[in-house]
Formats: structure tokens, C-alpha cells, sequence
């Protein structure tokens, strides 16, 4: 939980965008370097700020972290949703994988059997080649170096040419009043697109997502019907869920 100091940082920095510490010094002069620094590190951990040297941004500016320093994150519970996810999946059917961490997790865990799998994950789609049943489709677009997914205006129209039967997408932040968020517009579009055309919609959400916030919304609770996470789901935020009918897992 938030002290009142680091959340009055917090406000400070989401209005300012980007401050400096001698900024912070200024509007605390009470408290030491040492508490100031100790508050961005408790804040960044939550996934609320960014810290810098000699300061701290919005996470509204930060966008994903790079698919590299994602790999590294809650890799126990990746794995735990991906066990979730597969009791989702049904022979025969058509699978859509964003180029999240966790459907790589859910692609490592993928039994060899009959399915048409489409992705934007070029990492997935290596994965998967270790299969000999399922088809694989890699959708074509442009890739960004940052988070080794796909996306743009090639993604969309492959994409709304493909009928999909699951889509399951990866979730980067979510709240109950900014609902499913993710850090880069491409992004957000191809997980926008996905979810409205697919029989069944399931976010994927690691315990520590529910604390973070990030620049673009591509879905409200009411939009999915499985919500797949690795911990516990925030009273609020589970509420939310029940009245939408949406499944927790």
C-alpha cells in the first residue's frame, strides 16, 4: 500500500509527467534523499512510476518493458496461467496468441495436437514449430525490436479476414475503470480487433498487472468472458467480473 507522501509523488509525477529529484526535494523538504529515492523505488515496484537516474516519469510515458526484461518477470506464474489457458483450448479449433510472455509460456506448454494457431509473436511461432500437428500462421505486419510483436495495417487486415474460435491476449495493466490496458498503440488495435471477432475472448493477467496502469485501453471487463490469472483478483476488480459474467481462473 501506498503511503500518503508516496502517494502524493505519485499525483505529483502522473500531473508533471517527468520530475526530477531535486523537484521532489523541493516539494518534501523534510524528508531525506535517501527517503525520496526509497519511496520511487516502493512506487516503481508497483509498477505506478518510472525511476530514472535523477528522476522519475509517468508510466504513461514508459510504454512495455522490452520483451527481454519481460521474460525475466513472474515466470512462475506465466506458468500457472498457461496451465489455465489450456484447459480453454479444444482440438480442431482456431487459436489467435498475441506476442505476450505468457502466450510464449502457454506455447511451451502446448500438447501436439490438431489446431489452426494464429499469431503476432514471431518467438511464438518458433515455439510452436517443435509441434507437428498444429498449423501455424504468422501474421505478417511490422515487427517492433522492442516487444517482438507484429502489428499495423497488414496485422489488421490479415486479421480481419481469419474467423477465431479463442483469442487469448496478454494483459500489461488493468483496473476497473481503465479495464485491460497495454503500453503501445499497435498493440492495443491488433488486441482490440482479436477480441471482437472471436467466439471466446480470454485475458491473461499476472497478480502484479492489477497495480499497473498503461497508456492504451483495448478492452473493458465486459468485453471478454475468461479472465486467467496467477494470484489473487482485487475485490473490485472481481466484482466487476461477476457482474459481467466473466470467469475468473
Amino acid at each position: 500500500m501506498y503511503s500518503i507522501r508516496q502517494e502524493q509523488i505519485r499525483e505529483y509525477i502522473e500531473e508533471k509527467n517527468v520530475v526530477t529529484i531535486k523537484e521532489l526535494q523541493a516539494l518534501f523538504p523534510s524528508v531525506s534523499l535517501m527517503t525520496i529515492h526509497r519511496d520511487l523505488d516502493a512506487l516503481e515496484r508497483l509498477g505506478a512510476v518510472v525511476k530514472f537516474r535523477g528522476g522519475a516519469k509517468s508510466v504513461r510515458l514508459a510504454g512495455d518493458p522490452d520483451f527481454n526484461v519481460r521474460m525475466r518477470e513472474n515466470n512462475a506464474g506465466k506458468t500457472a496461467i498457461a496451465r489455465k489457458a489450456l484447459t480453454l483450448i479444444q482440438p480442431h479449433s482456431s487459436v489467435f496468441l498475441d506476442a505476450s510472455t505468457t502466450n510464449l509460456a502457454l506455447a511451451r506448454a502446448l500438447p501436439d495436437i490438431n489446431l489452426n494457431i494464429i499469431t503476432t509473436g514471431p518467438s511464438i511461432a518458433l515455439e510452436l514449430c517443435r509441434l507437428h500437428n498444429p498449423v501455424v500462421t504468422l501474421c505478417c505486419g511490422t515487427i517492433n525490436r522492442k516487444n517482438l510483436a507484429i502489428s499495423g495495417q497488414n496485422t489488421l487486415e490479415m486479421l480481419e479476414k481469419i474467423n477465431i474460435d479463442g483469442a487469448f491476449v496478454g494483459v500489461s495493466g488493468c483496473s476497473v475503470d481503465a479495464g485491460f490496458t497495454c503500453g503501445m498503440e499497435g498493440d492495443m488495435l491488433v488486441k482490440r480487433l482479436v477480441i471482437r471477432k472471436a467466439r471466446t475472448s480470454v485475458a491473461m493477467c499476472g497478480h502484479e498487472k492489477f497495480s499497473c496502469l498503461m497508456p492504451y485501453t483495448f478492452a473493458q471487463v465486459t468485453d471478454v468472458d475468461y479472465l486467467i490469472t496467477d494470484g489473487d483478483v482485487p475485490d473490485a476488480f472481481a466484482q466487476a467480473a461477476k457482474a459481467a459474467n466473466v470467469t475468473i481462473l
